[in-house]
């Protein structure tokens, strides 16, 4: 039976190689290539496809993390919580464009205090601005 795939009787295994293997990629590319063609997005899905979306996928998760991971750690925390990946990704310019509208669960907000509530400096002579306004 040649040319059928794996025979019965040859006595060797071949190891089966998946294509996020094939594509270098932790992500599922197969898993993802499942999704988009249940998704209904297009009527037909190329091979390709899937191995960009996992790729791009995994940068993302790779860079929230990484932000986030340092975030932990100058929070003095060996593990990465929700509100580590708030702050991670509020304080990057990019990752707070994308993810602009999303609420992250137990993130908490932006630590702010606004100018007004706070104390008044004092100018160069000692004196407060206010008592150096009245003059």
């Amino acid at each position: 039976m040649a040319g059928r795939g794996k025979s019965l009787g040859s006595g060797k295994s071949q190891k089966s190689t998946t294509r996020s293997t094939k594509a270098g990629l932790q992500f599922p590319v197969g898993r993802i290539a499942r999704f988009l063609k249940a998704g209904k997005y297009a009527d037909r899905v190329g091979a390709g496809a899937p191995v960009y979306l996992a790729a791009v996928l995994e940068y993302l998760a790779a860079e929230v993390l990484e932000l986030a991971g340092n975030a932990a750690r100058d929070n003095k925390k060996t593990r990465v919580v929700p509100r580590h990946v708030q702050l991670a990704v509020r304080n990057d310019e990019e990752l707070s464009k994308l993810l602009g509208s999303v609420t992250i669960a137990n993130g908490g907000v932006m630590p702010n205090i606004h100018n007004m509530l706070l104390p008044k400096r004092a100018d160069a002579k000692g004196r407060s601005a206010a008592a150096a306004a009245d003059e």
